[in-house]
């Protein structure tokens, strides 16, 4: 009895050995295959851009392929019903923005999932601003000229967004608020093509994401005026904070990465750790620099803190402008 009573107690402890030793395994080992990277946007845009470019890297860290799926519609939430819908096995991962956050309250009303408690959060990749842009044809050259001009203009000027729901959509509606003036919302499946339309005219302005009003400007088609951050920006230096000209009109826009609920934890924490190796690469770092973003590289935590004290943050903003829920 007692020969048996230690046989079973060395299995125990085997066993055990065996289930704490699988955690690290798997960490080290993931990804084992191909990595589909969604994003909920058009192509061009600020994620796609990102995106693409943080594919070879994370390929040359790993050893897999990542690749980018652009499943664009409802803000982004297309893209993350896709990914909850798919095995959790931390070989699909969504690359989203704050948008997640403001619609998580806009489209209370037809969401099929809870982002708060379907997505978990791996990590904070990149902060950036939005850039308020114009036409060139549109005869203003500050903030103050351009909220004079809406403010004479009867119909209201186009203001484009990326998509409802956006922080480009937010700015636009607070900026009608605390401006006091009429816009006509103009919504997109995501930045790129929403500065198409802004580059040939069809829209008036547009709050563009850093990466996409850099990439513009760098073409001569489109002029821009500030940024929506409390701050100058280091790759705008030359534009103001629009809340110099509009007190209270500040608003920033995150990019990152999530996985499906019952994803492992070490597939979860792994891609957190690689993150922050890709973001340490000195033309990724220069890249970043150029087109106005700050890269990050947060822990899964940090990203679960942001991404909850937004959507609180973004519910208020959406009752007070009542915007209707969708």
């Amino acid at each position: 009895m007692r020969n048996r009573a230690a046989s079973r107690s060395v299995a125990v402890a085997l066993t055990s050995a065996l289930l704490l030793a699988a955690g690290p395994l798997f960490a080290q080992s993931w990804p084992t295959r191909l990595v589909r990277v969604i994003v909920p946007f058009g192509t061009g845009g600020g994620t796609d851009i990102q995106a693409r470019l943080l594919a070879n890297n994370l390929q040359k860290l790993t050893g897999q392929r990542f690749i980018t799926e652009n499943r664009p519609g409802a803000g982004g939430l297309i893209g993350a019903e896709i990914v909850i819908n798919l095995p959790a096995d931390g070989h699909t991962v969504l690359f989203t923005t704050a948008t997640l956050a403001i619609n998580t309250t806009l489209y209370s009303k037809s969401l099929k999932f809870d982002p708060r408690t379907d997505l978990l959060p791996s990590t904070l990749v990149s902060n950036a601003p939005n850039v308020l842009c114009t036409h060139p044809s549109v005869p203003a050259k500050t903030v103050k000229e351009l909220v004079a001009l809406a403010k004479r203009t009867p119909q209201g000027l186009n203001n484009g967004v990326n998509t409802p729901g956006s922080t480009s959509h937010l700015a636009a509606e607070m900026l009608a608020q605390l401006a006091k003036v009429n816009t006509t919302i103009v919504p997109y499946t995501g930045g790129g093509p929403a500065i198409q339309a802004l580059m040939t005219g069809d829209i008036d302005m547009l709050f563009a994401t850093g990466p996409v009003a850099a990439a513009a400007l760098k073409l001569g088609r489109v002029r821009c005026l500030a940024v929506t951050t409390a701050e100058k920006n280091i790759s705008f230096p030359e534009l103001p904070p629009i809340s110099s000209a509009i007190p209270g009109l500040v608003i920033g826009n995150w990019y990152a990465m999530f996985f499906a609920k019952g994803t492992p934890p070490e597939a979860i924490n792994r891609l957190s750790a690689v993150m922050k190796q890709a973001l340490n690469d000195a033309k990724i770092k220069g890249f970043y620099a150029r087109e106005g973003l700050e890269p990050v590289g947060s822990s899964p935590d940090q990203l679960r803190t942001q991404f909850l004290a937004d959507v609180e943050k973004y519910a208020k903003v959406i009752k007070t402008r009542k915007i209707p829920l969708r």
